[in-house]
């Protein structure tokens, strides 16, 4: 069954002749140097990767979410890391600002992050809040035509390079979750700094760091929505979120399965391949079913997303699935591999690295269980 249209085909093909022919050639660098090719982002967004949910008025491709699936899959095959940061630019970042902007927000903002021109990213996750996001600390108080913004960001995906931010502040601190509220924050204004790249596991190339806010005046035409409003902002995207990226975890699975399959073919013990011993064909059996049926469920997802934004069962399992089989996957493969697969020059390693990631980012693994739970209880009420 092939749930893809002529034009997602299309999609597909561009993107895989990008990822095979030019990201293939610094995914390496990028894992080893944690070096992030922004030549390449740039390259993306000229060949309208960069905003497949835009309206075509503002440069984007006005295609769909099954589009911004199919991108991230193509890419993560090659490199994930790559992936990551085109996901939070293009979805958490720009389709969050687009959905939720009025025109002169998305005239001035959205062309340039879809062209690639600028890097976007989602500043929401503080040191002491995580899977409780509206638990931030991040204050913005009104002083005349502006909000004055203090405090700090962490984990955040392309702060290192990013030009704006889509950040989170309390505007009214008593009033909890309903006290939020989202700005467009450039970069570059002042009081704005960011750390270092931090060290991680695994997305390296991928770059993730803090945010730091000294009396930042962001000015009130800037508040995306409305004042108190950042929790609808915020949930409005989270589902998207979720199934978007979930496409990236599909893609690591499906190069475990080629590299797995590719090996085992070729490599003899005993006189003989290794993919005729019976404990080889469990697990490449095994990752091939657990692979297609990622792939259904990852697409499904992004199709319910397309008509509801609000899919949060469908989206928190789609990921939660791809995510947890895609580091199983990665494993296995280095298993097939043997000492081979423990070496950096059969790639496979990196992978299995930068698996994990997906089962914590955009909401932990036990956090998407309560979620699939909590609407399938309320649905039978």
């Amino acid at each position: 069954m092939n749930i893809f249209s002529e034009e997602h085909q299309i999609i597909q093909e561009t993107v895989r002749d990008f990822a095979v022919e030019k990201l293939d050639k610094v995914a390496e660098k990028m894992d080893k140097e944690d070096y992030f090719p922004l030549e390449l982002f740039r390259e993306i967004g000229e060949l309208g990767l960069l905003g497949p949910t835009i309206h075509p008025d503002y440069e984007g491709a006005g295609a769909d979410y099954i589009t911004q699936g199919i991108i991230l899959e193509e890419l993560s095959r090659i490199s994930p890391a790559f992936a990551l940061s085109v996901g939070a630019h293009s979805n958490l970042c720009l389709d969050n600002i687009f959905r939720n902007a009025n025109e002169i927000q998305r005239q001035k903002y959205v062309p340039d992050l879809v062209t690639g021109k600028k890097v976007g990213c989602l500043a929401l996750t503080e040191p002491n809040s995580g899977s409780d996001a509206m638990g931030l600390k991040t204050t913005a108080v009104e002083e005349g035509d502006f909000y004055i913004l203090s405090g700090s960001k962490t984990f955040i995906t392309n702060a290192p390079i990013g030009d704006i931010a889509l950040i989170y502040a309390k505007t009214n601190p008593s009033a909890g979750g309903k006290g939020v509220t989202a700005f467009i924050m450039p970069m570059n204004t002042k009081g704005v700094t960011t750390g270092k790249p931090m060290e991680k596991m695994g997305m390296r190339g991928s770059l993730t760091g803090e945010i730091f806010l000294e009396d930042v005046a962001i000015p009130k035409e800037n508040i995306l929505g409305q004042v108190n409003n950042g929790r609808s902002v915020a949930m409005s995207g989270l589902a998207i979120e979720r199934a978007v990226l979930a496409a990236i975890s599909l893609g690591i699975s499906k190069t475990a399965l080629d590299i797995s399959l590719k090996y085992s073919s070729e490599r003899h013990q005993f006189g003989k391949p290794i993919n005729e011993f019976q404990l080889i064909k469990e697990k490449i059996a095994n990752m091939y079913t657990e692979t297609q049926a990622s792939h259904f469920l990852v697409y499904w997802a992004l199709s319910e997303i397309e008509t509801n934004h609000n899919a949060n069962k469908e989206s928190c399992a789609s990921i939660m699935h791809a995510s947890e089989k895609s580091t199983i996957h990665a494993l296995d493969a280095i298993q097939i591999l043997g000492g081979y697969g423990y070496m950096k020059e059969y790639k496979i390693e990196k992978f299995a690295r930068d698996a994990k990631l997906l089962e914590i980012g955009a909401g932990t693994t036990e956090v998407r269980k309560i979620i699939i739970a909590r609407e399938l209880i309320k649905e039978i009420k």
